[in-house]
């Protein structure tokens, strides 16, 4: 014996949706794509600015904290260079690395550590002292970070720059 059941008609009215979207289901999955490719330009922007800011501020500060331990390892006075028209920065002699363009760089050191050249110098001295200074890095925002270094004991330091 086999029961079969038996089909009902649909009442007039009464449709079933068996597969597909409604129109409107495509205009918000739409919607909601045009938003997500219109803000990833804007945070990959952010993040890219971000990735740059904390490389050249690391940079900065290998640098510096390089130019005290040569100084005091070989017994000869080190320079830490800065260019602030090329936009570079390095221990001298050796390679110099450039500031990404998004930020800006500020630098206040003394006249006497500064080179022939016009560019700004802080000194590190074999003793641990250093002629002193201070090196800027702005984001465009206006924040950033001050990386000082002390003339007495040559030391390095990371200070927060408020707008």
């Amino acid at each position: 014996m086999v029961l079969e059941r038996a089909r009902r008609p649909m009442p007039a009215g009464h449709r079933r949706h068996l597969r597909g979207f409604t129109l409107i289901e495509l205009l918000v999955v739409f919607a909601v794509l045009a938003l997500i490719v219109g803000l990833v330009p804007i945070a990959f922007g952010r993040l890219n600015e971000s990735v740059q800011y904390r490389d050249t501020v690391r940079a900065v500060v290998t640098a510096m904290r390089s130019a005290r331990q040569r100084a005091m390892s070989e017994g000869v006075p080190v320079r830490f260079v800065v260019d602030l028209e090329q936009r570079r920065f390095g221990v001298e002699p050796g390679p110099v690395q450039q500031v990404p363009e998004p930020l800006e760089m500020r630098a206040v050191m003394a006249r006497e550590a500064g080179t022939a050249d016009g560019r700004m110098a802080i000194q590190f001295l074999p003793q641990g002292g250093a002629s002193g200074g201070s090196v800027d890095l702005i984001r465009p925002s206006g924040a950033g970070v001050r990386m000082r270094v002390d003339w007495f004991s040559g030391r390095v330091e990371q200070e927060p720059i408020e707008r």
